[in-house]
């Protein structure tokens, strides 16, 4: 897939990233064709401007997804769409003496009418903050998608991951499932979502992505326990299973064809970020 180092609205620009997109969909619809399910490809735009995504929807694509909470609640006015579906991707970090700021953020966020959904919750806290602050004409639940660290990182977040239900009993992992299904009825806990580390998605055309494979595990270690509760039936996940979000430009595929219900797909589409 080619790419320009400019994101002027030229023609040129335009056909190439249309071109881009649909040879992401193309990939994107090889890889899913032994799926049972129907997975979602999520654009995701980061720096570029507007009218890229303008551009894309135009052309079908409706679920785009942003890292910046600053740029999705712009972008969200910018791009007023009907059937446009916004994924929350990234993480606001907290910094010293910056918490207020942070939670009007959050707040702010919640105020995107087609925000579809939320993928790197990581605390019972912010599970509260988002709950409180969803406007009370929000018709549907936003969907909650907790983000687990599968490759042991350090500069990646996300909770630990679980291998069997003991070990899961007292994890933050269950604890801010449970958290949500009883204690925040604006939110729905979706499912799970991971950033695979960089050597298991070089390696992920040879071999599986044992990332995606621990995340795997640890949908069906969660779906056991909240399956034996009988009071959580029906409050969880898509149709009694979890979703699960892995896989972005360079293992997309690969997520595709481990099980991944959601890809994210950033660069393959829009080209490099740009620097702020």
């Amino acid at each position: 897939m080619a790419s320009t180092t400019s994101d002027k609205a030229t023609p040129q620009r335009r056909a190439e990233l249309l071109q881009n997109l649909a040879e992401t969909k193309i990939c994107f619809a090889e890889a899913s064709k032994s799926l049972s399910h129907a997975p979602t490809l999520v654009a995701v735009s980061k720096t570029k401007p507007a009218w890229m995504t303008r551009a894309c929807y135009e052309e079908g694509q409706k679920d785009f997804g942003e890292n910046s909470d600053i740029d999705l609640v712009n972008k969200a006015k910018k791009v007023n769409l009907d059937g446009l579906r916004w994924h929350f991707i990234g993480v606001m970090k907290k910094t010293e003496g910056d918490d207020l700021r942070r939670q009007a953020r959050m707040r702010e966020l919640t105020t995107v009418s087609n925000l579809h959904a939320i993928q790197s919750l990581t605390s019972t806290e912010d599970a509260d903050i988002y709950n409180n602050a969803i406007p009370a004409d929000r018709e549907a639940p936003l969907n909650m998608l907790l983000q687990v660290n599968t490759s042991g990182e350090v500069q990646k977040s996300g909770l630990q991951y679980v291998d069997t239900e003991t070990e899961a009993a007292d994890s933050p992992l269950f604890k801010l499932a449970c958290h949500i299904i009883e204690h925040c009825p604006k939110l729905h806990f979706q499912g799970l979502m991971t950033i695979g580390s960089q050597t298991e998605s070089l390696a992920s055309s040879e071999r599986p992505n044992q990332d995606f494979e621990t995340l795997k595990k640890t949908r069906d270690v969660l779906e056991g326990m909240l399956r034996s509760n009988p009071t959580f039936d029906g409050r969880w996940g898509d149709n009694g299973k979890l979703v699960l979000s892995m896989g972005m430009t360079a293992d997309f595929e690969a997520g595709l064809r481990a099980g991944s219900h959601i890809v994210r797909v950033g660069t393959g589409i829009f080209g490099a970020r740009r620097m702020k």
